[in-house]
């Protein structure tokens, strides 16, 4: 679900930003907002509602997306295709460059585990339930996918290896924290955050590959068409969380 999440996260990004030509600025504005309305359903829920959690993991997923671009990227040739010039009103982006995005988005979620450990509140996710708990959890999410975008396109773009390249490495990454959650002397809730993390970088190559002209690599799907398919998967994942956690709820009261 994650998987799916991130990668419709980027497509769908992708899809205003660039393909509709909001750009940058417009977009971020518009899926921050976005994603303060989902917090705020999540957050007045009363217990955990499939429907509520992942809708809001795939805002912050969108969100993410443009935050990561705006902050990274300029109207340079390089991420302006096509010949132009400007993509939608305002500025074009920062032009940071992934390395220094990367280091700004660590240092600030850092920021935030440390002042969540702090607290003395729990990392355990199912035992989260006050409002300052969420409000440190979801802040996490938002910046984690903020970097795995970072982290994502530099590999896709920067490294060399190709959106498929990038894929199978991350790919590889989060099967040894599968592996190493067999590992006693490991946390789980460490390799979760982890494996968070590393679940939007794989989702950015995925959707970079999805989406890409093959000139570039990709399988030319189109954001359109590969955001409708992921979607349809997601929203399928999801009624079939919501249905199992029904049945939970029955069988507890029974």
């Amino acid at each position: 679900m994650k998987i799916a999440a991130t990668t419709l996260g980027e497509t769908a990004g992708d899809l205003f930003a660039q393909t509709l030509k909001l750009g940058y600025f417009l977009t971020t504005i518009a899926l921050f907002a976005l994603f303060v309305v989902t917090l705020v359903v999540q957050l007045r829920s009363r217990r955990y509602n499939p429907f509520f959690y992942w809708t809001v993991i795939l805002s912050t997923s969108m969100a993410g997306t443009t935050m990561s671009d705006f902050m990274n990227r300029d109207a340079s040739a390089k991420y302006l295709s096509g010949g132009a010039t400007k993509l939608g009103w305002g500025p074009q982006g920062l032009g940071l460059g992934y390395p220094v995005g990367a280091a700004i988005l660590i240092s600030i979620l850092l920021a935030i585990f440390l002042a969540w450990r702090l607290s003395g509140m729990t990392f355990e996710i199912r035992d989260i339930v006050t409002f300052k708990g969420e409000a440190l959890f979801w802040s996490a999410i938002l910046v984690s996918n903020t970097l795995g975008t970072s982290m994502g396109d530099f590999l896709s773009d920067s490294s060399g290896l190709g959106y498929a390249g990038g894929a199978l490495l991350v790919t590889g990454a989060l099967a040894v924290l599968v592996a190493l959650m067999k590992v006693p002397a490991v946390p789980n809730v460490l390799l979760f955050w982890i494996a968070f993390v590393l679940t939007r970088p794989l989702g950015a190559t995925a959707g970079d590959l999805l989406t890409k002209p093959a000139a570039k690599g990709g399988l030319d799907l189109g954001t359109a068409g590969s955001s409708a398919v992921l979607l349809a998967v997601l929203f399928g994942l999801m009624a079939y969380a919501q249905v199992k956690e029904r049945r939970t709820a029955t069988a507890g009261q029974a």
